[in-house]
Formats: structure tokens, sequence, C-alpha cells
């Protein structure tokens, strides 16, 4: 039976736009597109998320890889918050309904440690019962190891779990860890996938 409902942060809980702060950072736009290919290069965000060493220096090896943008990439780095737009329509009043019938709520988020700044930003985070961030495990999803160290550190047990993600590789990653998943679209969308799923716990009652 589920107990605990787990959720991704980014395109989740809260919403961001990486062009859109790119275009505020940089007027000219072709250089703005390529800062924008180096800053959302897969690996180079993989890199800030796992964090194996601070991020100061995780900014100096771009800068020393891209020299021509140190200027913008020191930028990016310092005003880096500025890419959430807000919290993600309708999941702050769900979270609360859902919270009121009992379930415990949890956070599993790829995110750099300046997450810290944006979950003092917005409500949302504080109805979270409690989080594993990647950039403090060291750990990457979809790689089993931080979806394990999630159940350890709060004591669940995966098929008591139902994992929210916008990213269907990270939902394939729960679901080989023994925990189901959505993936996530928009609130109303999640609501009904989960009721369905709840549904056929008790086998269609309620």
């Amino acid at each position: 039976m589920t107990r605990n409902l787990v959720f991704d942060f980014g395109k989740v809980l809260v919403d961001y736009d990486f062009v859109d702060f790119f275009r505020r950072l940089i007027p000219d736009p072709k250089r703005c597109m390529q800062l924008a290919s180096i800053m959302t290069d897969e690996e180079t965000l993989r890199r800030f998320d796992r964090e194996e060493k601070p991020i100061e220096e995780l900014v100096k090896d771009l800068i020393s890889e891209n020299p021509a943008f140190e200027d913008e990439i020191r930028l990016f780095a310092e005003r880096y918050p500025e890419i959430i737009t807000g919290e993600m329509p309708g999941m702050k009043e769900l979270l609360v309904r859902l919270k009121g019938e009992g379930f415990s709520l949890y956070g599993l988020s790829n995110w750099c440690s300046k997450v810290y700044v944006t979950m003092g930003q917005y409500d949302i985070f504080q109805l979270m019962d409690g989080y594993v961030i990647s950039s403090e495990e060291h750990l990457v999803k979809p790689e089993a190891g931080i979806y394990h160290r999630l159940y350890e550190k709060f004591g669940l047990k995966p098929e008591e779990c139902i994992f929210a993600d916008d990213k269907q590789e990270n939902i394939e990653g729960a679901l080989r860890t023994g925990m189901r998943g959505i993936v996530f679209e928009n609130a109303a969308q999640y609501e009904r996938e989960l009721r369905r799923m709840l549904r056929e716990e008790t086998g269609g009652q309620g």
C-alpha cells in the first residue's frame, strides 16, 4: 500500500526556463545561444548535479574549457537561482491535500548545492518530510544508488512509494529499484494517474 509520495524538484515542484534566463543575461542572440549550449550540455549538468568537488572549482573547470565565456559563466553561476520562474501551477495545493490524506512527502532531485537558495524562496518545499539531493550524495538519477539512499535515509520501502519525475529515464531508474512512478506533465495529469494507481491497490474501491 502506498504511504509515501516522492517528487523531483525541477519541472515538478518548481518551473525553470534556461532560455529566458540566458536571453536576459546576454543581449547578443548568437552569444546567448553559444553560452546556452555550453551550460545545458548533458555532461556539464551532470557534473554540477553530482558535485564531486566544490561548485567554485567546477566553475573554474568550465571556464578553463571555455575561456572566451569567462565573464558570462561567472555571472551565470552567481545568478543561477534566477532560472526558477515559480512554483508549478496547482502543485502546492495538491501537496497540501495529499499530506492531509496522510501521505508522507519526500523530494529526490538532481541539483547542485545552490538548490538551497531556491528551497528558501518557495513555500512548497516546506511541505516535504525529507529529501535527497544529488549534490550532497554525489549520485545522480537514474543511478540506482540515489534511490537506495532515499530508502535508507528515511526507512522507506520502495513498494510503498510512488515517484513523480518529468524524465522517463528517471522513472525507469526508480522502477529498477522497486519504486513505481509517474512521468510528470502537470498537476492535474499527475493527480489523475496517482488516483488511478491508488484505486488499483484497493481493487478499484475508493
